[in-house]
């Protein structure tokens, strides 16, 4: 754990704009507020080094950044097969004729250098190729071994740079991992970069643990653990493993997610043949009953904000979806599609909330705004499930299992995007099911 510390902490650090005489801003963009964009074809070239371990590097890093921006749909990275100038002469400048024969629109090129401290310093630039101007220049120093966040974060200003929209590649993902026969499921913690890399487990599958989620502030988690056959809550820091009861509550507690500010928890806890949502404030440990319905109310999630909270219900009849004020006034209902509705989530920009919904059979992940309007569904399959939604709000994750025949598929991850056009797995070692999606890391 305390490698992985000195990793995180050894953050990239901004060394310098790197502009160029005369350069203005140029005007490539994609819109992604507007449906289905078609990708913009960029050429990301390997960072130049004079080594063999800097070429190695910069070889990776491109190979990280070009693979970044095509998951996200709205960039097609060209094939390197068809670049005409090579990666030294990119030292000096680019020979914008040869990337528009190649109808490349965008070009990053970058270097690498192992400087004599110990360092690496990478720079990078993205360039508007039919403009012929630099759109963003930037330099950073950080230990070798943490090339592949850099790169990470160099896509996520590619990203902003052309959409507008802040990145999202600069993450990890938690989720729970599962193995073993159907009656005999072992079910872990496991973490990993939201590309799939650096995976690791978190807890070694002797207790049941279910519904991780992020604190939107620091490096840590909240899930559900069946120890001692006793369902309790957890919080699990991240960076130095150490893992705190939340409270001792009578009866059941589940779906537990931390207010936007990280400074409470949001969860549900059943007694008396009832299930209503509770908060409890993590410095005083004090809690507050918000409903009273005696029904079963739970998977409650706050608006970014924190004026509000989404939550599903059976009070009338089917399980739906409500959102209340976050002192548990003004409840009322915003779904009305046929079919029951699950496990809904605010998106972080405040615009929507995410939802699965159950209906003739089928399972079905899907968007509508606070008030119930504009519902879209954006996948379905025999299961599909426990949405989470990437930090700039235009991409969620979720699990899907399949059925062939009588054979149902081991559930896997996939991401898709708010168009519903570009769906993509997310490669795991074992099965996967309820993933979370981090916050940018500090």
């Amino acid at each position: 754990m305390f490698v992985l510390s000195m990793m995180r902490n050894a953050i990239p650090v901004l060394l310098a704009v790197l502009m160029m005489a005369g350069a203005a801003r140029a005007e490539l963009r994609v819109d992604i507020t507007q449906g289905k964009a078609e990708p913009l074809p960029i050429a990301v070239t390997d960072f130049f080094g004079n080594g063999g371990e800097e070429q190695r590097i910069g070889r990776d890093m491109a190979g990280v950044i070009a693979a970044d921006l095509q998951r996200s749909g709205l960039f097609k990275p060209i094939d390197k097969r068809a670049f005409i100038q090579t990666d030294g002469a990119l030292s000096t400048l680019p020979r914008f004729g040869d990337w528009r024969i190649i109808n490349a629109q965008a070009l990053v090129q970058g270097r690498t250098e192992l400087v004599p401290d110990g360092r690496l310093r990478v720079e990078f630039r993205l360039w508007d190729v039919f403009a012929e101007q630099q759109m963003v220049g930037l330099a950073y120093f950080t230990v070798p071994d943490n090339w592949r966040r850099v790169a990470h974060i160099i896509a996520d200003a590619i990203y902003k740079r052309i959409t507008g929209e802040d990145g999202y590649f600069d993450t990890r993902i938690v989720y729970i991992a599962e193995s073993g026969p159907e009656r005999r499921r072992v079910k872990r913690l496991a973490i990993m970069d939201q590309d799939g890399a650096n995976h690791r487990f978190l807890t070694d599958g002797s207790e049941l643990v279910l519904t991780p989620r992020f604190s939107p502030t620091l490096q840590e988690i909240t899930y559900l653990s069946y120890r001692g056959n006793t369902p309790r809550v957890y919080i699990f820091n991240i960076d130095s493993g150490r893992q705190e009861l939340l409270g001792d509550f009578p009866g059941m507690t589940f779906a537990p997610r931390f207010s936007p500010d990280g400074q409470k928890v949001i969860m549900s806890m059943a007694q008396n043949g009832a299930t209503n949502v509770y908060e409890m404030d993590l410095r005083t440990r004090q809690s507050r009953q918000l409903t009273r319905s005696g029904a079963i109310d739970t998977s409650p999630s706050y608006a970014p904000d924190a004026s509000q909270i989404v939550f599903n219900s059976d009070r009338g009849g089917s399980q739906q979806l409500y959102v209340m004020d976050s002192d548990g006034s003004d409840v009322h209902r915003i779904s009305f599609g046929k079919g029951r509705y699950a496990t809904p989530v605010w998106s972080p920009r405040g615009d929507l909330i995410a939802f699965t919904k159950i209906s003739r059979g089928k399972f079905y992940i899907g968007v509508m705004r606070p008030d119930g309007s504009g519902e879209r569904l954006l996948a379905e399959d025999y299961l599909v499930e426990a949405p989470t939604w990437s930090p700039n709000g235009r991409v969620l994750m979720f699990f899907r299992q399949s059925k062939n025949g009588e054979n149902v598929t081991e559930p896997r991850l996939y991401s898709i995007d708010l168009t519903g056009y570009n769906e993509r797995e997310i490669v795991t070692p074992v099965g996967a099911s309820d993933p979370a999606w981090s916050p940018l890391i500090p």
